[in-house]
């Protein structure tokens, strides 16, 4: 099977190395032709454009920054499309618009799949990242090997448009998660705690969680590199407001975590880390929410494995 891949950034990388790693027969595009140059080197063939790329693969997986992106990229695709391709879309992306592009896609008698992931950059890089999969039951199937190697976990979620829903919902949740532990470190300091006390007194805790045992580490080493920027952060919070709004939901918490995010580009530019919004609270009190011994960078220390079907109960 000819897998093809578009986008190359910092988690499409990270999971375009995880087809290498396992010797699938893999062809890659980017704007950037650095990021190129460096899958050839490890034995991935370049593509001179989606076009090509969709008439020599199977299967194309696209990762890209918006759904502007996505739907130039799926445009130029479609003539290209027939019976047997399949495309992949693995960005957080808008729910209405996934299903508008792979309505096209079938029609052309091919099949769609939005199979967003969660879990980190780093799990990405290591193949154990989960995986949520919108698509038809046999579509789901014949796309369940290959997904088993980008990720740990895989759930196969409904139709089309259900995944890009849920994943914007967990990126909501972990966003409201990192601004509460901004909130709680500051408050920590200020009160005269030790951080790295306060750090494992919270991951012992009923308030620990994913997000405080991977980005309140790299808000306390200082680096605050969680290779996830604030444009992006935005991005997925709007397409969550958008959904509650959309259906008539009230929200309360998240407008106001829009807010915080538009006043964070604002401060300190669109492209800076996520976890730099911690940055509102240090400027706003003189404090400095640092402590020794904490890692400049996440690592995944899971061993791989290949990944599996996750069934909801009942299911």
């Amino acid at each position: 099977m000819q897998i093809g891949f578009i986008g190359l950034g910092n988690v499409g990388g990270k999971l375009a190395g995880s087809l290498l790693r396992n010797k699938m027969a893999l062809q890659v595009y980017d704007l950037d032709e650095t990021l190129v140059a460096r899958f050839e080197d490890r034995g991935a063939v370049a593509a001179g454009s989606p076009a090509t790329m969709m008439a020599a693969c199977d299967v194309v997986i696209t990762c890209l920054p918006s759904p502007a992106a996505c739907r130039a990229v799926v445009t130029e695709m479609l003539p290209h499309v027939r019976p047997g391709k399949i495309w992949m879309e693995m960005s957080t992306t808008d729910a209405d618009e996934m299903i508008a592009l792979s309505k096209k896609v079938i029609a052309k008698g091919g099949a769609a799949v939005e199979c967003p992931v969660s879990g980190g950059c780093h799990r990405a890089d290591t193949g154990n990242i989960s995986i949520f999969a919108g698509c038809e039951r046999a579509t789901f199937e014949q796309v369940l090997p290959i997904l088993t190697i980008l990720g740990r976990r895989v759930l196969h979620t409904g139709p089309i448009g259900s995944a890009s829903q849920l994943k914007v919902m967990t990126n909501y949740l972990a966003t409201a998660n990192l601004l509460t532990l901004c909130e709680a470190l500051v408050t920590m300091k200020a009160a005269g705690l030790d951080l790295a006390t306060t750090y494992e007194a919270i991951k012992i805790s009923s308030g620990t969680s994913f997000v405080h045992e991977t980005e309140s580490q790299m808000i306390l080493n200082g680096c605050r590199d969680i290779n996830f920027t604030m444009d992006l952060v935005k991005k997925d919070i709007g397409l969550f407001q958008s959904l509650a709004q959309a259906h008539d939901v009230p929200l309360e918490i998240s407008p106001l975590m829009v807010s915080i995010f538009e006043d964070g580009i604002a401060r300190y530019g669109e492209r800076a880390q996520s976890d730099e919004i911690i940055r509102r609270l240090e400027d706003a009190t003189g404090l400095t929410i640092t402590a020794p011994g904490f890692p400049s960078e996440m690592i995944d220390d899971e061993p791989e494995e290949r990944g599996y079907e996750v069934r909801p109960l009942g299911v």
